[in-house]
């Protein structure tokens, strides 16, 4: 898991570089779905809303026919799960454009892509 937090850091602050081509990365942001918990803190966070396979990430800025763009950032050798891909088809079926990226530099590659028009 720290190593995706990790990747998920480098993604943010390369945002951050590139805000001055790519105004719109200002609306990017993390969803904390994930992570460790004891059994209390989970149940809160389920009562508050909190669901399995939420995507880390969410671009709410529409482009090339879509609504938006969520990504699911993985660390290398990381494996999405089925409520993750569940969710990504849902989204898609939904408008959206929804991506598992495995590292931060495939991240940004396909929020570039995004925000210039191109489909996937």
């Amino acid at each position: 898991m720290q190593r995706e937090a990790n990747e998920q850091e480098a993604l943010f602050r390369w945002a951050e570089w590139a805000g001055p081509t790519y105004p719109e990365l200002r609306l990017l942001f993390h969803v904390p779905n994930g992570g460790t918990r004891n059994r209390a803190e989970a149940a809160h966070l389920k009562r508050q809303g909190v669901k399995p396979g939420v995507p880390d990430l969410c671009l709410p800025v529409a482009r090339g026919g879509f609504h938006g763009l969520y990504i699911e950032l993985k660390a290398e050798r990381g494996r999405a799960s089925a409520a993750q891909r569940e969710w990504l088809a849902d989204l898609c079926a939904q408008g959206y454009r929804a991506e598992i990226c495995v590292g931060w530099e495939a991240a940004s590659e396909v929020l570039k892509e995004y925000l210039k028009g191109e489909s996937a």
